[in-house]
């Protein structure tokens, strides 16, 4: 197995680089998104195993999302005819996903994690052009004479959830933005809607591997609680970054962090 702490230099300062990069995260996971590009390979950069760092970002991610669901509580209560589907299939998902983690051995993970890391930056990447694809699809279906819009196949959206929330459980990062595309694929148009229905299935996938992974002590929580807590002053403080810096800006600089770690990856793992 590849020890990244032994590998270079910069991870002989393995806590100061991980709140560092945890802090980054909850920054970037505020304000555009993608903040595990960041704070997984600074866990993995402590020297700990691929398993229980992809474990451990999960949990010390986790209690910020669940954050969401209370600003979005007004359109959760409004669409609980799609919340109660949508949570079950990320329970159901994210529980898959978790359990399948665990039994990967870690080597294989650790091949996997560059490809992981890819799929989860060309996911983020396409997210603008393909919303604005969604956006003149809305358009231009409200513009045919006499079409309405057509209420979504709930049996196929949560089939096709429970897939991505299985991701969502095994690695996740970029996973948030396949629910939105999922959903406006499937004619959910209001934004609102989306969000609380996308925030609500992510919640649960993570939240029951968040339970499995604590259950089954695979979490270092000596690293965790440092990334939890950076991660959050992160994600407070992000406001007044997001003033200061364009979303275009922020999210080029997610998108050649996504890429840029990957390659590494693939380097370091071939």
């Amino acid at each position: 197995m590849l020890d990244l702490a032994a590998a270079h230099p910069i991870f002989h300062w393995r806590s100061v680089w991980l709140i560092i990069a945890a802090f980054i995260a909850g920054v970037l996971n505020a304000v555009a998104g993608g903040g595990s590009f960041l704070s997984f390979p600074a866990l993995l950069g402590t020297g700990i195993q691929p398993v229980q760092a992809n474990a451990t970002n999960t949990v010390a991610l986790w209690p910020g999302q669940i954050t969401s669901i209370a600003a979005y509580w007004e359109d959760v209560r409004k669409n609980m005819r799609l919340v109660y589907p949508m949570g079950l299939a990320g329970l159901i998902g994210g529980t898959g996903g978790a359990i399948v983690l665990l039994i990967t051995p870690q080597t294989t993970f650790m091949k996997l994690v560059p490809w992981l890391l890819l799929i989860a930056a060309t996911i983020f990447a396409l997210s603008r052009p393909i919303t604005r694809w969604l956006d003149r699809r809305a358009v231009a279906r409200h513009q045919r004479a006499g079409t309405e819009p057509q209420p979504p196949r709930r049996r196929l959206v949560f089939l096709c959830t429970v897939v991505v929330c299985f991701y969502i459980g095994y690695f996740g990062a970029g996973a948030g933005f396949l629910i939105i595309t999922l959903l406006s694929v499937f004619g959910v148009e209001d934004m609102n809607e989306i969000n609380a229905l996308k925030v609500v299935s992510t919640s649960m996938a993570n939240g029951v591997a968040f339970l499995i992974f604590v259950v089954s002590g695979n979490v270092e929580w000596r690293y965790c609680l440092m990334a939890m807590v950076a991660c959050a002053i992160g994600g407070y403080t992000s406001a007044r970054f997001a003033r200061l810096v364009p979303q275009q800006v922020l999210r080029a600089m997610v998108i050649v962090i996504g890429f840029g770690m990957a390659a590494w990856f693939f380097w370091t793992t071939r």
